[in-house]
């Protein structure tokens, strides 16, 4: 349970990291305003000790504004921009309060300028100490320090959802370790990196044998007594428990609430991409994908040059593949295999490392040896940017199935099928072929239910480092 302290002892060292950051930059600003003369000529001198109350009263300020602002306590796993905004909101209130306190005392022996340039450089400070921070935060993580072990109580749609945030954000904190569940058939049936840990009545031993920092219920808050007992078990184990609210245990961004006449009307949102959000994405993808394609046409020259010098066979490979909705179409990549590879898939099943209606072999007798190069390097994939201009995939989503796959699938795992499959996505950022099957599906299903352009520029650029490096490819 050591692990647990280190979140409340690294928001005091931020406090104070603050705290250093705001005298360095009061300070800094003074040299800058008296001694280098910065922006404008001075026509008056004053010492640094006659700026110490401001200098003190600023801070004091600071932290209260950060404080009503939100900017403490620190938020596990918040976007670095949107910690920025609150600072930057803490930050110019702040200094306003204090130029307005020099206005008022109506006192031409304060610089104004000085307190905006302390201004800006708590901002700039604070914002390259935040990206630093970020970096230790998600070191320490991968030691195991500062992580929520957390259990969960319900294996359902909403248990699935909390499974989906904690793989695709693991900068938040939390690694599940695991699911209860009434159902004995889910409460055996692992979903991929979740083991099921029994029904609910196996809760006391799981929380006695294993070091749970939280339990977290998603069971439906009609189960009263069942979430009730629960909680119960929780406290006799000193274990703190979360639970996921009402109305539908749905994420704020799956409801649509209206008003009538005063009464809220609640409706849920389908799990899917709305006509504007498509539109969006689709104009995104023309636009990158016939940019890419120019580029990278020599590139794909040479490679079709090379495949035809290394084996005998078509350059382009073609298969089927399921889209939205269930449509079937033929999705194109440069040959790496020897041809009639598909039909040899049987007799080499034994050697299946997937999981799931997945096949591959991480060393597949198969693949040629520029098509061993192709894959290691993700450049087999680029005859894609057609089938991204066709409309049939996008440049960010689900990885697109084969039809034998699809008719394997669970209820739940049928949701991936709501967007355009792509040629990267949550899966390729977070271990491409080292993922589970049903890792890859949570991670898809949390991209439908989350989409946003900067998510897809965000999964873009953090393809790059992992294609060159060829992280999880084989």
């Amino acid at each position: 349970m050591g692990d647990r302290k280190v979140p409340r002892a690294w928001k005091w060292l931020r406090i104070g990291l603050d705290l250093m950051v705001i005298q360095a930059a009061f300070v800094l600003a003074y040299f800058m305003r008296y001694r280098w003369e910065w922006f404008r000529e001075i026509t008056f001198d004053a010492p640094f000790s006659a700026y110490i109350p401001f200098q003190i009263a600023w801070t004091v300020l600071l932290l209260l504004t950060f404080r009503l602002d939100r900017v403490y306590p620190p938020q596990m796993g918040a976007p670095w921009l949107e910690e920025m905004y609150r600072v930057l909101n803490a930050v110019a209130k702040s200094t306003l309060v204090l130029m307005a306190v020099v206005f008022f005392s109506q006192s031409l022996f304060y610089s104004r300028l000085m307190f905006l340039e302390a201004a800006l450089l708590v901002v700039l400070m604070l914002g390259a100490l935040r990206l630093l921070e970020s970096r230790v935060e998600r070191m320490l993580r991968r030691r195991g320090l500062g992580v929520v072990r957390a259990l969960i109580v319900g294996a359902g749609d909403v248990g699935r959802a909390v499974m989906r945030a904690a793989l695709a954000r693991p900068e938040l904190g939390y690694r599940i370790i695991g699911f209860v569940d009434d159902d004995p058939e889910k409460a055996r049936t692992d979903i991929g990196p979740f083991r099921a840990r029994g029904t609910l009545e196996d809760l006391p031993r799981v929380l006695r044998e294993e070091a749970v920092d939280e339990v977290i219920i998603t069971l439906p808050l009609a189960f009263y007594d069942r979430i009730q007992e629960v909680v119960q078990h929780c406290e006799a184990h000193r274990v703190p428990v979360r639970i996921v609210p009402d109305p539908f245990q749905l994420t704020l961004s799956r409801l649509d609430v209206r008003d009538l006449d005063g009464i809220p009307l609640i409706g849920i949102r389908e799990a899917r991409f709305s006509p504007w959000q498509f539109r969006i994405k689709r104009a995104m993808d023309l636009i990158l994908a016939t940019v890419l394609l120019i580029l990278a046409a020599p590139l794909m020259a040479l490679i079709a040059m090379a495949i035809r010098l290394d084996s005998p066979g078509p350059v382009i490979f073609r298969q089927v593949r399921v889209g939205k909705d269930g449509r079937l179409f033929t999705m194109y990549k440069f040959r790496t295999m020897r041809v009639g590879a598909e039909q040899e898939q049987e007799r080499l099943r034994a050697l299946n490392e997937a999981s799931g209606p997945l096949f591959k072999i991480r060393n597949d007798p198969r693949v040629t040896r520029v098509g061993r190069i192709l894959r290691r390097l993700s450049l087999d994939e680029l005859p894609q940017l057609v089938n991204v201009l066709k409309g049939e995939m996008s440049l960010v989503g689900p990885r697109p199935p084969v039809p034998s796959e699809v008719e394997a699938y669970k209820p739940w795992q049928r949701q991936r099928l709501s967007a355009i499959p792509g040629m990267t996505g949550l899966w390729q950022i977070s271990g491409r072929s080292d993922l589970t099957f049903d890792e890859m599906c949570l991670l898809d299903i949390y991209y439908i239910e989350n989409w946003s352009p900067l998510l897809d520029l965000e999964i873009m650029l953090r393809t790059i480092p992992r294609v060159i490096m060829g992280e999880g490819a084989y």
